[in-house]
């Protein structure tokens, strides 16, 4: 059986990548280990391998998207400005194993190799930088990363990173075995993400319908929109901002889907008025692509209309 030429390409890069980490693991190890290294603890030059890597993980500890994709090779940064926002701090989050965003702290060993803290209500972690192995433009660095609290050495991670010079500068070029090539992972990436967003949307109907019912139930009369279900300014909820909802269902976004609500009949007052609920994603193909829509009887349904409202003749879904 033939493979798709795609298939036969990236695994063609990731054997070619995997051969090179490991010559130049085993390189950066030997010079990291050399007893005959300075014991010094000047600075990091800017314009170095070492430091591209110690400036790209703190704004990976901070999640800051705009530092860290001024190491994106010009590719790879075009393809990360295309990603929405979840995603491309998804990918951010893969350099330092943290979920919430820290405070990063550098510092130097003896041999004046960098060191980074990123610190987080929960856990800080250290990630310790090792010698450099320059070939030409591209360049290998092994890390370690740890807890930092951890004496023991239960949680270390070596991992070697990638980068090539590009303009002058250096840029990533690979996280591990992994060669980064994000125009090639755009497409999964757009698929898993909506996917994901799909299934919040689904919940996010459900909970926008139940938050209005207890609306309903409180004022006697149903809310004139979303906003009267977000959390009030200032102050205690109230009939005009019930505290219901988050800020974002108010606002009608959330999670790569909008959210519009539509009282059905001539009236807000009373129990026979009914409401519609209508999801559809922010952009389509990349943050969603089915459309779901909740009758004014309650059932939900939920087609692909190209980014459109749905309606209630759609294919009912749970």
């Amino acid at each position: 059986m033939s493979s798709h030429p795609k298939d036969m390409l990236r695994r063609t890069l990731f054997l070619l990548c995997a051969a090179l980490f490991a010559v130049a693991f085993a390189r950066a190890q030997e010079s990291s280990s050399r007893p005959d290294a300075p014991a010094v603890s000047a600075p990091i030059p800017s314009a170095t391998p070492a430091a591209a890597l110690r400036d790209v993980l703190s704004a990976a500890c901070s999640q800051n998207q705009a530092d860290f994709a001024r190491f994106l090779t010009a590719r790879n940064k075009e393809a990360f400005t295309r990603m929405t926002p979840p995603a491309r701090i998804a990918f951010i989050k893969r350099f330092v194993l943290l979920n919430e965003p820290g405070k990063a702290t550098t510092s130097a060993n003896p041999a004046g190799r960098p060191i980074l803290r990123c610190q987080t209500p929960e856990v800080t972690t250290e990630m310790q930088i090792g010698g450099t192995d320059l070939r030409d433009n591209v360049a290998f660095l092994p890390m370690d990363l740890r807890d930092a609290n951890d004496a023991a050495g239960a949680t270390l991670r070596q991992v070697t990173m990638g980068f090539v010079r590009e303009n002058g500068e250096w840029k990533l070029l690979s996280l591990g075995l992994l060669l980064l090539d994000l125009p090639a992972l755009e497409a999964e990436w757009d698929a898993a993400e909506s996917e994901t967003n799909e299934k919040d949307a689904i919940q996010a109907v459900k909970a926008i319908a139940a938050a209005v019912e207890v609306y309903r139930k409180k004022y006697s009369r149903l809310p004139e929109s979303l906003a009267n279900l977000g959390p009030p300014a200032r102050g205690e909820a109230n009939g005009d901002a019930a505290g219901l909802l988050d800020a974002h269902f108010a606002a009608g976004v959330k999670d790569g889907y909008t959210f519009r609500y539509v009282i059905v009949g001539a009236s807000n007052l009373g129990a026979p008025a009914k409401y519609q609920l209508a999801a559809t994603p922010l952009h389509y193909g990349r943050t969603g692509q089915r459309s779901f829509f909740r009758d004014a009887d309650g059932g939900l349904h939920a087609a692909d209309h190209q980014g459109a409202v749905g309606n209630e003749s759609d294919p009912k879904t749970e």
